[in-house]
């Protein structure tokens, strides 16, 4: 009687197990996602600069979009030139407020560009994590050796939103093309080389209310 009843018992069991997001390695199964906008603004142009009070209307333009470390900013003039000499110089100066210089790569907008006019385009890339937290799968007792659901939504989320620069998540930085390891042995004598910091005693100061003894 006891074994013909057995397989009643461990089918609630294996239906809760089954519920959920599966996950069956050892890695999260949500990771961060890069999207990338590109915004423009296009500014009119007279003779060798930009037209009168279009340079504050630029920017007035890029406070209002915040500019951070990892935004890029470039020109397009759509190939009529207008984008040289004092336009530029103009545009670049308010690139340097914010401490950063025009980028040489100009993606592909929408929109054709009006004669007499540049366009000034600002990318920002963000970094996030769909789906999390996720509590949606019970997992003990779990017979599909799957791990939790919500296996890496706090670390992962936290990298995405503390990124300096989403696009690293991508595609890293460089690093230097060869190594000096006289760097790294500089610390590491100085640390050998140290004296214990008690073996010529150590001195005392002790600050009393009516002044140091």
């Amino acid at each position: 009687m006891f074994s013909r009843f057995t397989p009643l018992l461990l089918a609630p069991a294996l239906l809760l197990s089954a519920c959920g997001t599966y996950n069956g390695g050892v890695d999260s199964v949500y990771q961060p996602v890069v999207e990338r906008n590109d915004y423009v603004f296009d500014v009119a142009t007279a003779g060798s600069g930009l037209a009168p009070g279009e340079s504050k209307r630029l920017g007035d333009w890029l406070g209002a979009m915040g500019l951070r470390y990892g935004d890029r900013l470039a020109i397009d003039d759509g190939g009529t030139g207008a984008a040289g000499g004092g336009v530029r110089d103009e545009i670049a100066a308010h690139a340097d407020g914010y401490g950063m210089m025009l980028s040489g790569q100009v993606p592909i907008t929408v929109g054709q560009i009006a004669p007499g006019t540049v366009r000034v385009i600002v990318t920002r890339m963000t970094a996030s994590v769909a789906g999390c937290p996720d509590y949606s799968r019970v997992y003990q007792p779990d017979f599909s050796s799957s791990s939790s659901s919500n296996l890496g939504c706090a670390t992962n989320s936290n990298l995405a939103a503390m990124v300096a620069d989403p696009g690293d998540l991508v595609r890293g930085e460089p690093g230097s093309v060869t190594a000096d390891p006289n760097s790294g042995g500089k610390a590491i004598n100085a640390y050998r080389g140290a004296k214990p910091s008690g073996s010529g005693g150590t001195v005392v100061k002790a600050d009393a209310p009516g002044g140091s003894r």
